[in-house]
């Protein structure tokens, strides 16, 4: 038998920008995805069900849930936070000498 699901709510205020988000245009879809899964939540729907329903693990609709819970925001469960990419590998001046070399007129004897 399974587990009841916990009891879940989006504020109305999200559940609306949520309907909005699904029904504008183009997104992301692991925005989309999300914002599929909080709806369900909200509608009683357990994780495993939804599982079923979205191509989302049920571990994942969990983490989308308490970090919505956590933070009491859209924003928090629906997007990620920015990762910070690679580091840069060169410097500004390096980049600075690399852009005059290019712009300056070719070598005698060369093209470009």
């Amino acid at each position: 038998m399974a587990r009841p699901p916990l009891p879940f709510q989006v504020s109305a205020k999200d559940q609306k920008e949520l309907k909005e988000l699904l029904s504008g245009g183009v997104q992301q879809v692991r925005v989309v995805l999300r914002a599929v899964a909080l709806l369900q939540l909200t509608e009683g729907v357990s994780a495993p069900q939804v599982f079923r329903t979205i191509p989302l693990t049920a571990q994942t609709i969990c983490k989308i849930a308490h970090r919505y819970r956590e933070g009491r925001r859209l924003e928090r469960g629906s997007y990620e936070r920015p990762r910070p990419g690679p580091a840069e590998i060169l410097e500004d001046s390096q980049k600075q000498r690399i852009i005059a070399m290019v712009c300056s007129q070719p070598p005698e004897g060369r093209a470009r």
